[in-house]
């Protein structure tokens, strides 16, 4: 198994780059497989939603998309897949940002009840505003 960057997937995902997205192609399409897959860590996957949100002005149904790409490769290994699912889910439904989700998701993995923030522009019903 390798270990998958985020400039990987984002040239991957983009094919904005002829050379490095060629490359990311023949990896991702050619190199990997299901017996022996790219892994795609929780930072990658979270790198990619805010890239493609801040360098690409992508909108949240583009940036759950690409996630969805992600997920259904079958060379692909993403850590916490089933979290990553829910955050992506959320995201399409419009309920605050990918990285807002991922982390209510991971939460209620680990058996938090509600996960704690001062952000009161979230929307996720799982977050719990802590006021002063």
């Amino acid at each position: 198994m390798k270990g998958l960057d985020t400039s990987i997937m984002i040239r991957y995902l983009t094919q904005d780059d002829p050379v490095q997205s060629l490359h990311a192609n023949d990896i991702i399409d050619r190199s990997l497989s299901p017996e022996n897959p790219g892994f795609v860590s929780l930072v990658t996957i979270a790198e990619v939603a805010w890239v493609l949100r801040s360098r690409y002005k992508a909108t949240r149904q583009e940036i759950a998309l690409a996630i969805e790409r992600i997920l259904a490769g079958d060379s692909l290994r993403v850590q916490n897949e089933q979290q990553v699912y829910e955050a992506m889910l959320a995201l399409k439904a419009g309920e605050g940002s990918f990285a807002d989700a991922l982390i209510c998701a991971l939460g209620a993995w680990a058996g938090c009840s509600s996960t704690l923030t001062f952000d009161s522009t979230s929307h996720l019903g799982q977050f719990e505003i802590v006021k002063f």
